[in-house]
């Protein structure tokens, strides 16, 4: 069964990127990336990525993520410290919302973190 499965596929990954979302916005370090920039929009592209890296169907795009976020460059130690928050988001939801154990998360961990230098070079690039 894929990571995808055990995070209840599309319905889920939402959940767990709406409980993302809300330490996102509570991080300083984050928080200002977030100003002005249509987050229920981001929201569903971030989903998109969190499926597709998890095992489920592919319906993520860097460009769609800069087109998100379209206000400021992200430096590639913000992205690290929301795949952190992801990790420690999917942690807490572990307590029985989902299905998914340590392994599963440091694989998504690892999975988000390879796109972080595309999701900064897209972010560079449009601007």
């Amino acid at each position: 069964m894929s990571i995808d499965a055990r995070l209840g596929e599309e319905q889920g990954g939402r959940a767990a990127v709406d409980e993302l979302y809300e330490r996102v916005l509570a991080d300083p370090q984050l928080a200002g990336y977030c100003g002005g920039v249509d987050v229920r929009r981001l929201r569903g592209r971030q989903t998109a990525l969190l499926v597709q890296v998890t095992g489920g169907p592919a319906g993520y795009n860097a460009h769609d993520v800069a087109a998100a976020q379209d206000r400021t460059e992200i430096a590639a130690h913000d992205v690290d410290r929301v795949v952190e928050l992801l990790a420690g988001t999917l942690a807490d939801l572990d307590t029985g919302k989902l299905d998914v154990g340590k392994e599963d998360i440091a694989e998504v961990g690892a999975a988000l973190t390879a796109h972080r230098s595309e999701i900064v070079a897209v972010r560079s690039a449009a601007h």
